[in-house]
C-alpha cells in the first residue's frame, strides 16, 4: 500500500515479542493491516514483519473504536521511530521502518539477454512493480530501444579484461549519482566489482538460469541436458561476494523428459527465469525479506 508503513524485525527469540511491538503500535494509534512471525527454533532468532495504515482509521472501524486513534493528520512515524528505538534497543533488536509514500529506486543491469528486462518494464508500467527506475545498464547496446521506448536513461559500459576496474567505478559513481538503493540484475552477465557488492549489502538481486547451487555458472542449461536431470528451475537470490551462492529469495522448476535437447530447456527456462525474478523484486519492494546468514525470510 502507497499510504503504509512496514517495520522489519529480527532479533534473539524470547517470550512477548510479539505483544510489546503490538501495544506499542496500539499505544500510538496504528491501524494494523498485517502482521507476520517466524522463529527459528534452532538459532532461537526471532523474526516479525507489520504493515499498518499511515492514514487515520475509517470512522467507526473494528479494534479502534475503544482505543487509541490515528490523528486526522495521520500516523506519526518519526513519533513513533523515536519511542520504538530504546525497546529495539533493549531487546537486541535490528530493525527496519520504512514507508510506502516513498517509491525505492531501482537501477536495472542486463546484457544481450531481454526476456527478464522487458518482463521486468512491463511490470513496472503496468504497476505491478512500484519504484523509480532511474537508469538502465548494459554492457551491451541490444536494450538500449527498449530503454527508450520506456522512457528511461539508458547507461552503455563496456567491460572488458582491460577495462573491468574502470568500468566498476563508472557503475558505482553512476548508481550513487542516481540514488539508487536497488540493483537488479536481468541476466547481467558480468561478475560485479566487490566494492559495488559491498556498497549495496542484501540489495542486489540476480537471477540465476539454474535450479541453485545445482549447475552453477554460465551454462547451466547444457550441465543439465548432458546430466540427463528430469527437472530444470531458476533461482533468485541476493548477491554476494561469493558467485551465485547468495541467499536465496525464490525458485521455481519444470518438468522436462529424455526429448527435450538444450534449446527446448533454455526456451522453458527463461519463462522460469522471468517468474522468479519478477517475484524477488517484488517481494523486496513489498519489504517482505529479511536476511540472516545465507537464508532468507520471505513473509506472506
Amino acid at each position: 500500500m502507497k499510504d503504509s508503513a512496514v517495520l522489519l524485525i529480527d532479533c534473539p527469540d524470547r517470550k512477548g515479542l510479539v505483544a510489546r511491538v503490538a501495544g506499542l503500535l496500539y499505544e500510538r494509534g496504528a491501524n494494523i493491516l498485517h502482521a507476520d512471525q517466524h522463529q527459528d527454533h534452532e538459532l532461537g532468532l526471532f523474526f516479525m514483519r507489520v504493515e499498518w495504515a499511515l492514514d487515520g482509521p475509517a470512522e467507526g472501524s473494528a479494534g479502534q473504536a475503544d482505543g487509541p486513534t490515528t490523528s486526522p493528520e495521520g500516523f506519526d512515524l518519526e513519533g513513533f521511530k523515536a519511542a520504538f528505538a530504546p525497546m529495539a534497543a533493549e531487546l537486541g533488536m535490528r530493525w527496519q521502518l520504512t514507508s510506502g509514500a516513498r517509491q525505492p529506486r531501482v537501477a536495472l543491469f542486463c546484457s544481450q539477454y531481454l526476456h527478464c528486462m522487458a518482463d521486468l518494464l512491463h511490470r513496472w508500467r503496468t504497476g505491478e512493480l512500484v519504484c523509480d527506475i532511474p537508469i538502465i545498464v548494459s554492457n551491451h547496446r541490444d536494450v538500449e530501444k527498449l530503454a527508450a521506448f520506456y522512457g528511461i536513461p539508458f547507461a552503455y559500459i563496456e567491460v572488458t579484461a582491460a577495462t573491468h576496474n574502470e568500468a566498476a567505478a563508472r557503475q558505482l559513481e553512476l548508481l550513487e549519482s542516481k540514488g539508487v538503493e536497488l540493483v537488479v540484475l536481468a541476466r547481467y552477465m558480468q561478475i560485479l566489482s566487490p566494492a559495488l557488492v559491498a556498497r549495496y549489502p542484501a540489495s542486489i538481486i540476480n537471477v540465476h538460469h539454474s535450479f541453485l547451487p545445482a549447475f552453477t555458472g554460465a551454462k547451466p542449461y547444457h550441465a543439465a541436458h548432458a546430466r540427463g536431470v528430469k527437472l530444470i528451475g531458476a533461482t533468485s537470490h541476493y548477491v554476494t561476494d561469493l558467485l551465485d551462492d547468495g541467499p536465496i529469495i525464490e525458485q521455481d522448476v519444470a518438468r522436462i523428459s529424455h526429448r527435450d535437447q538444450v534449446e527446448d530447456l533454455v526456451a522453458r527456462g527463461r519463462d522460469l527465469e522471468r517468474i522468479v525474478l519478477s517475484r524477488a523484486v517484488r517481494w523486496h519492494l513489498d519489504r517482505r525479506i529479511l536476511c540472516y546468514g545465507n537464508k532468507t525470510v520471505v513473509f506472506d
